[in-house]
């Protein structure tokens, strides 16, 4: 014998607390958001767009013809000086 049925509808004590778990779940989830830093959107001039573009070409066309040549001093000098920043 079923104590909680009252003719073919059931009773559920715990409905009211899943609705509200339901509820906080819904209202709780955290919100997306996107923040471009100062540095990012010094970078979006037009004007180094281009020449960025330019020298992306000039690289691309030197790595093709086997020409471009790795400047190791460069390298390590601007390696020290990014740790010495931090």
């Amino acid at each position: 014998m079923k104590i909680n049925q009252f003719g073919t509808q059931s009773v559920n004590p715990y409905q009211k607390n899943y609705d509200k778990q339901a509820v906080q779940k819904t209202s709780a989830q955290p919100k997306d958001k996107v923040e471009i830093s100062s540095q990012a959107k010094e970078l979006q001039n037009a004007s180094d767009i281009k020449s960025r573009q330019e020298k992306i070409a000039q690289l691309k066309a030197e790595i093709e013809n086997g020409s471009y040549k790795v400047d190791g001093n460069s390298i390590a000098e601007n390696m020290v000086n990014f740790y010495k920043k931090q």
